[in-house]
């Protein structure tokens, strides 16, 4: 029989409690971190001197891009790294990750020229728009916005992941697996072909185990981490894959993507109005000229910064909505499929919850603010109860 309820032995239970608060408060201290660091920033006129030295090496708007975003993000992000280094530091003292420092920031590096490679384009883009129409610049941008948040979705999964984990093809590596993950896709109405599905090297930095689906079109494929092949059964992996894979047949990407894209919008609308406003009232003191001028930009970011930790509460309650959907799918597709799939679920979610020290019982304004999945115990727990094939009909999986 599975576990009552998610439990931990109380030397790991002490461990996953130190672990969680730490996370808590790191969490909300960095999030006043960047907005302190975007304020000094503005305040010290540094983005004011960084414009000026822009305009002085040329007057091509995207030269000056080219040397005004690199400064700015820059400074902000080395600004910002003893925040990021502290997170790893607690990482590695709870045992979620055994990168070494060496690899950890060579990943932020390539972190940051990823970064560089797409915001000196993006902000050129967006002041270009700010000086052709000073007034509806955020419908404009938010339009253009569209297909390339499409196109960097369909190039994530083969352009971005291979730069920080290997993969390998899960047919040459676990082919009785791929074999079961075939019959979960096909009985969900998926297309991808064994040639899609992949095994991620995340043992060689991390402990945490998962597997998913991503990209779309051309670019769709299976990914499961190796650390889940090591410490879960093939029925547990079977329906954490089922929970994955749940999210696309379900049209969470998609919903996803239109939901946060029409924040977008608003957060561009409000930022426009608030931009004019703040650089109107102390723009002359931070030596900021108007909203076209590029050491606006901070500006800019410290509103998307405010505005992003404030909405956290609606967009984490959104995905607790749509991983409990997920949840749903994940035991009705293994469910005549995988012998005992809800005590294969409610045990995957006990095995995971140890590795990843999950709290058993987290603050309930904790979980509200923070979580972006139902807490350990409550997914386990509904994992046991769920039977609508005794008591109903399944709600996905006819």
């Amino acid at each position: 029989m599975p576990p009552q309820s998610y439990s931990l032995p109380p030397d790991k239970l002490q461990r996953a409690i130190e672990y969680a608060h730490a996370g808590y408060t790191l969490h909300f201290a960095s999030e006043i971190y960047a907005i302190a660091i975007l304020a000094a920033i503005i305040t010290t006129g540094l983005s004011a001197k960084f414009r000026d030295w822009a305009e002085a090496a040329s007057k091509r708007r995207f030269l000056q891009a080219l040397i005004f975003i690199p400064l700015l993000l820059v400074t902000n992000d080395l600004l910002y790294l003893p925040a990021n280094i502290f997170g790893q530091h607690l990482e590695q003292k709870f045992d979620q990750s055994i990168q070494s420092w060496p690899s950890w920031f060579w990943d932020w590096t390539k972190s940051e020229l990823i970064a560089l490679v797409c915001a000196v384009p993006l902000a050129w883009l967006l002041y270009a728009v700010i000086r052709r129409s000073p007034r509806r610049w955020w419908l404009y941008f938010w339009l253009a916005t569209l297909p390339i948040i499409v196109a960097v979705m369909y190039l994530e999964p083969m352009v971005i992941e291979p730069l920080f984990y290997r993969f390998e093809p899960l047919a040459a590596t676990h082919p009785a697996l791929v074999d079961q993950l075939e019959t979960l896709v096909a009985r969900g109405g998926l297309a991808i072909p064994p040639g899609r599905m992949f095994e991620m090297k995340a043992s060689d930095k991390l402990n945490s185990l998962n597997a998913y689906v991503s990209g779309f079109g051309g670019s769709k494929r299976v990914v499961v981490w190796d650390t889940t092949l090591q410490k879960l059964t093939p029925p547990e992996i079977l329906f954490v894959f089922g929970h994955e894979m749940g999210h696309y047949v379900l049209g969470h990407i998609r919903n996803s993507l239109l939901w946060l894209s029409l924040l977008l919008l608003v957060l561009l609308f409000l930022g426009s109005h608030i931009v004019r406003s703040i650089v109107a009232r102390w723009g002359g003191k931070w030596h900021i000229r108007d909203p076209a001028d590029w050491a606006s930009l901070p500006v800019l970011l410290l509103i998307v910064a405010t505005f992003s930790f404030v909405t956290e509460p609606v967009v984490n309650g959104y995905s607790r909505w749509q991983e409990h959907q997920a949840d749903v799918f994940g035991l009705e597709i293994t469910h005549g499929i995988v012998p005992d799939s809800a005590v294969a679920a409610a045990h995957s979610f006990q095995v995971m919850g140890e590795i990843g020290l999950d709290e058993p019982n987290p603050n309930h304004f904790i979980e509200f603010w923070l979580f972006s999945h139902p807490s350990t115990s409550d997914r386990l727990t509904f994992a046991e109860t769920y039977d609508p094939w005794k008591n109903g009909a399944p709600k996905y999986v006819k």
